[in-house]
């Protein structure tokens, strides 16, 4: 699904302006998807006995996938609502700074893992890094309808496009990472304070084995 959104908002960027921002985006999706599908394809085949990098590697990925779909749901709100404002703001050069924010977002959940934290404390890192961009995801889906609504200079078949790259990344986040998010509030009303450290990774595992067969 995400590479039919990848397709689709390429296709848009050219149409409507020759930018350098959204492709970055893009691009950086697709490493962070490339990254779970290594990932998925050596538990699978391989099962390797480093069970806990592969687990910080595989969750790098999704955390970094979900900031640069939050980005590219952004930039196709701002070309709509803001299109004078982008223009005029955007760079190649604050497109990486971003990027490079992203990428280490997802060590706000590896770290505390990596140092023993609580499980039910890691589980709502997680919980939490799912759940916050939904609200932002369907803001920028309303703003960009209300605006496309308005337009006039946008071309019918524009507008499609922009919506449907919208609409299909709140549709995988619906479908796929909410799931995993309300999967790990779960664990946590259903666990202690407190887990040995057997329990601790027999619980990781679990979310992650439920991630990637969502």
């Amino acid at each position: 699904i995400r590479l039919l959104v990848t397709r689709v908002d390429s296709s848009s960027v050219l149409q409507v302006q020759k930018d350098q921002v959204v492709p970055v985006y893009i691009i950086n999706v697709l490493l962070s998807d490339l990254i779970q599908l290594c990932c998925m394809v050596v538990e699978v085949s391989l099962q390797p006995l480093n069970s806990d990098l592969f687990f910080f590697v595989y969750y790098f990925g999704v955390v970094a996938g979900v900031g640069f779909m939050v980005c590219v749901a952004l930039e196709r709100y701002l070309v709509v609502a803001w299109p004078l404002w982008y223009r005029f703001r955007r760079t190649l050069g604050v497109s990486l700074a971003v990027s490079a924010v992203v990428w280490t977002l997802p060590l706000l959940y590896i770290l505390p893992v990596h140092f023993q934290a609580d499980f039910v404390v890691s589980e709502t890192i997680l919980a939490v890094v799912f759940l916050l961009p939904y609200p932002l995801l369907l803001f920028f889906l309303g703003g960009t309808l209300r605006a496309l609504y308005t337009s006039i200079s946008v071309p019918a078949a524009e507008k499609r496009r922009i919506v449907a790259v919208l609409v299909l990344v709140v549709l995988i986040y619906t479908l796929i990472f909410l799931p995993s998010a309300i999967w790990s509030l779960a664990e946590d009303a259903r666990s202690n304070n407190t887990f040995s450290d057997k329990q601790y990774k027999t619980n990781i595992k679990l979310t992650m084995s439920f991630t990637i067969r969502t």
